[in-house]
C-alpha cells in the first residue's frame, strides 16, 4: 500500500498540491504529479543495496522491526506534510527502507520453507503486497477521494506498526553472520548475470508501471467512468496480481526460465491489448486484472533468479531486486509521464509499457543464452581429473 496507493491517488494529490497547473492544464498537473510516484522509486532504488548490505550481518528479525518503524515514520511525515516538495521528501524517505524490508522478509521466508521453495517464500511475502492492491490501496483510493489523500497514509502508518508487533511474534531469533559485511556483500555486483537480472527487473517491470502510474486518469478520461469506478477496477487488478503472484512462484519452482520468459511475452501482449481498448470499460477491467496477473506472476521469478546468480550475497541480493523493480517504477512513470506530457494521451502509455516490457525479454534472453553457454565450461572445470 505505501507503494502502490499513489497510482489511485494522483488526480486528487495534484489537484491539492499543484493548483496553478490543475488550473492551468489537469493532465500536466496529473504527469507532474507522478513524481511523488518516481521520489519513492529512487528512494527504494537507493535504500535498497545500501541498507541491505550494512545490516546483513545482523538477525533478520530485529532488521525488520527497525524498518518497519522507520515506515512507521516515513509514512507518517507524508501525512502531514504541507507543500508538494515536502511530499516529495517525504516519499523520498519512505522510499528508503523499502527494498531492504522485502529482500529480507523475502529471505526468512524461504529459509523457513526449506530448500526447493525459495520461490513459493517469495510468493508468500509478495502475496501481502498484492493483497494490499485488493483491500488496501482501494481502500485509500476511495477515502482520499472522499475525504483527504492524507488519510491513506496514516493508514499505512499504523499498519506498519501493527507489522513491527506481528514480526517479533512470529519470527524466530536466528544470530546473523559476521562474516556478511558491507564490503563482502558488494562482491555481487562482480557478476554479470547480476547485472541481467537488474535490467530485467528494471526494465521488464517498468511496463507494468508505465501504465499503473496513470490507471487513475486511463480509467476516467479514457473509458470515461466516474471517479467512483477506480478503486473496483484497482480490487480487480489487487485479485490479479495476488492470483498472478501464487502462480507464479509454484511455476518458478517448477521451470524457472519458461516461467520468465512466459510472463515477460504474455505481458507484452497484455498490453498491447489494453491500449487496443482501453476506451471501453469492460475490456479495459479484463485486461487490467491481466495485467495485474501477469507483472505479478513475473515478481517472484526474477527475484528467484537474482537470488540464483547472487551465489553467498543473498540479502543484498534479495533487496537489489527491489531496487531494480523501482528503477522500473521510476522510469515507467517517467515515461508515462513523457507522453502524456507530449499530448499523446493517457492510453499511450500501454504502448510505453509494452516497448519496455519487450526490452525485459530480450536482457532475458542474453541471460538465459550466457548460462546455456557457460555451463559446459563449469562442469568442465569442477570435474575430477
Amino acid at each position: 500500500m505505501s507503494e502502490f496507493v499513489v497510482m489511485g491517488l494522483l488526480p486528487v494529490m495534484a489537484a491539492d498540491l499543484l493548483p496553478g497547473e490543475w488550473a492551468a492544464s489537469q493532465p500536466t498537473a496529473i504527469a507532474t504529479a507522478g513524481w511523488v510516484i518516481t521520489a519513492y522509486a529512487l528512494g527504494a532504488v537507493i535504500g535498497a543495496p545500501a541498507i541491505a548490505g550494512s545490516v546483513a550481518r545482523f538477525p533478520r528479525r530485529w532488521v525488520l522491526v527497525g524498518l518497519a518503524t522507520a515506515l512507521v515514520v516515513s509514512n507518517g511525515l507524508t501525512a502531514i506534510a504541507p507543500t508538494f516538495g515536502l511530499v516529495i521528501v517525504a516519499r523520498f524517505l519512505a522510499g528508503l527502507p523499502h527494498g531492504a524490508y522485502f529482500g529480507i522478509a523475502a529471505l526468512a521466508a524461504s529459509d523457513l520453507l526449506g530448500p526447493g521453495r525459495r520461490a513459493r517464500g517469495i510468493a508468500i511475502v509478495l502475496t501481502g503486497l498484492t493483497l494490499a492492491n485488493v483491500v488496501g490501496v482501494p481502500l485509500g483510493t476511495y477515502l482520499g477521494q472522499q475525504a483527504d489523500w492524507r488519510i491513506a497514509f496514516v493508514i499505512i502508518a499504523a499498519v506498519f506498526g501493527v507489522a513491527a508487533v506481528a514480526i517479533l511474534i512470529a519470527i524466530p531469533t536466528r544470530p546473523g553472520n559476521a562474516s556478511r559485511t558491507f564490503r563482502a556483500e558488494l562482491g555481487v555486483f562482480r557478476s554479470g548475470q547480476v547485472w541481467l537480472a537488474l535490467g530485467i527487473g528494471a526494465i521488464g517491470f517498468g511496463g507494468y508501471f508505465a501504465v499503473y502510474s496513470y490507471i487513475a486518469p486511463i480509467i476516467t478520461d479514457v473509458a470515461g467512468a466516474p471517479d467512483h469506478v477506480v478503486p473496483w477496477v484497482l480490487v480487480a487488478m489487487g485479485i490479479g496480481m495476488t492470483v498472478g503472484t501464487l502462480v507464479g512462484g509454484t511455476l518458478a519452482d517448477w521451470n524457472l526460465p519458461r516461467t520468465l520468459i512466459g510472463c515477460l511475452a504474455a505481458m507484452i501482449l497484455v498490453l498491447l491489448l489494453l491500449g487496443l481498448t482501453a476506451q471501453w470499460m469492460l475490456p479495459l477491467a479484463i485486461f487490467v486484472f491481466l495485467l495485474g496477473a501477469v507483472s505479478q506472476a513475473t515478481t517472484p521469478t526474477i527475484q528467484a533468479r537474482m537470488m540464483g546468480v547472487a551465489g553467498d550475497n543473498q540479502a543484498i541480493a534479495g533487496a537489489l531486486n527491489h531496487s531494480a523493480l523501482n528503477v522500473g517504477n521510476s522510469l515507467g512513470a517517467i515515461l508515462g509521464g513523457v507522453v502524456i506530457a507530449l499530448g499523446l494521451g493517457f492510453a499511450a502509455t500501454a504502448w510505453v509499457g509494452a516497448l519496455l516490457a519487450a526490452g525485459g525479454l530480450l536482457l532475458a534472453i542474453i541471460s538465459l543464452a550466457i548460462e546455456r553457454r557457460d555451463r559446459p565450461q563449469r562442469v568442465l572445470e569442477t570435474s575430477p581429473r
